[in-house]
C-alpha cells in the first residue's frame, strides 16, 4: 500500500513537497515513480527514482521538481518549486515493477499505486 500526502492549495510560484510512504516490503529494491492527472486529461509521467540511482524527470518539470527517497523511512518525496497553474493535478506515486529506470514513463511498468493527493496552483 502506498500513501501520498502533502497536497494542497498554493499560489503560483510557491512550493509544495509531496510524500509517498510505504511498507518496507513494498519499496525495498524497487524504483518509485510520480504521475499526475489534470482534470479532463490523461495521467502523465512526472518523474521517478530508481533504487540506488539518480532521479529522472519529465521535461515539463525538469529544473523545478526534485525527487528524493529516504531508504530508512521507506518514503519517496516530490519537492515542487516554482509551481505553475498548469501543475494543478491529482498526483500519484507508484511502485515500479523493477529497480531500473528503463521504460520509466510507461504506466504499465508500475504495479502498486497510491490513492493520489490533490495539488492546486492558483494564478
Amino acid at each position: 500500500q502506498l500513501v501520498e500526502s502533502g497536497g494542497g492549495l498554493v499560489q503560483a510560484g510557491g512550493s509544495l513537497t509531496l510524500s509517498c510512504a510505504a511498507s518496507a516490503g513494498t519499496f525495498s529494491a524497487y524504483a518509485v515513480g510520480w504521475f499526475r492527472q489534470a482534470p479532463g486529461k490523461e495521467r502523465v509521467f512526472v518523474g521517478m527514482i530508481p533504487y540506488g540511482g539518480e532521479p529522472y524527470y519529465a521535461d515539463s518539470v525538469k529544473g523545478r521538481f526534485t525527487i528524493s527517497r529516504d531508504y530508512a523511512k521507506y518514503t519517496v518525496y516530490l519537492q515542487m518549486n516554482t509551481l505553475k497553474p498548469e501543475d494543478t493535478a491529482l498526483y500519484y506515486c507508484a511502485r515500479k515493477r523493477t529497480a531500473s529506470f528503463l521504460r520509466r514513463s510507461s504506466e504499465t511498468e508500475y504495479d502498486y499505486w497510491g490513492q493520489g493527493t490533490q495539488v492546486t496552483v492558483s494564478s
